[in-house]
């Protein structure tokens, strides 16, 4: 995190964008407990699109549906997702529909259609470890602009996910060929949330033999993590955006996901490299 605030991570991103490495921007927070409390979230991110509109950065917006409300009031969160999606056109943005645990997957992929149905600057985050994320690909390929695949962070029973690291790594790899093979033949833009190398090197070399030139997808990578490989990748002609988190409620949030799984731990430390 560049700090607490919008502000911080507002410079951040315009620190990023001069070597041209765009960004994705998510304020932590998950699961608020009132209506109220989720309104204010989506004002916030209402005041984050105007702030990169002013700003003229090349920043997205990513938001967790829990924090928008999605266990309160289904139809509540679905309208703040619309108007969020709405101001982020408007801004010249891109908003980004996160993906949490296995017992949210098919509420927020509701309201991802719901809402895509009237935005098409809009995407959805799916998760390769989950037994499903096969299916929710090809299903969501005809009509989606932009999927995000990641490997899966959250502690889930192994009836529902895959718990051995090579097994997910090659159920990410198989699934990032399907995404290019989609938009190879005119689908959604694929984004790899990864910052493994060795399957960057293999998404970049299927996307070649596809005919996905490197604008045709992107990678995408956590703020302050092998900063040195963002840039390599943006230089190369590789789009790549780099995700900033920032907020008050880091703390909790960190321990939550350190607490469900302690591979998170190994992960930033084998990875926390300049």
């Amino acid at each position: 995190m560049p700090g607490e605030d919008l502000e911080a991570a507002l410079d951040a991103a315009a620190v990023l964008a001069q070597s041209r490495i765009g960004t994705v921007l998510t304020n932590l927070g998950e699961r608020v407990t009132s209506l109220p409390e989720a309104a204010a979230v989506e004002q916030h991110y209402r005041d984050v699109s105007a702030a990169i509109r002013a700003r003229g950065l090349p920043a997205h917006i990513s938001v967790k549906l829990t924090h928008l409300g999605l266990s309160l009031d289904l139809a509540a969160c679905t309208r703040s997702v619309n108007a969020l999606a709405g101001a982020a056109a408007a801004a010249g943005s891109f908003l980004w529909i996160d993906m949490e645990e296995s017992e949210y997957v098919d509420a927020t992929l509701e309201v991802f259609r719901q809402v895509r149905a009237g935005h098409s600057a809009v995407g959805i985050c799916l998760q390769a470890y989950l037994h499903r994320t096969p299916a929710d690909v090809d299903a969501l390929a005809p009509s989606s602009s932009a999927i995000r695949l990641v490997k899966g962070a959250y502690r889930e029973p192994p009836s529902v996910a895959l718990a051995n690291k090579g097994d997910v790594d090659a159920a990410f790899i198989a699934l990032g060929e399907r995404l290019l093979a989609q938009r190879a033949a005119g689908g959604p833009v694929p984004a790899f949330g990864t910052h493994d190398l060795r399957i960057i090197e293999q998404v970049r070399a299927r996307a070649a033999a596809l005919g996905v030139g490197s604008g045709g997808f992107e990678v995408h990578m956590l703020y302050g993590i092998k900063s040195a490989d963002a840039r390599r990748l943006t230089a190369a002609g590789v789009s790549t955006r780099v995700l900033i988190s920032y907020g008050t409620h880091w703390f909790p949030w960190y321990m939550r996901r350190l607490a469900e799984r302690p591979a998170n731990v190994w992960f930033v430390v084998r990875n926390l490299v300049p």
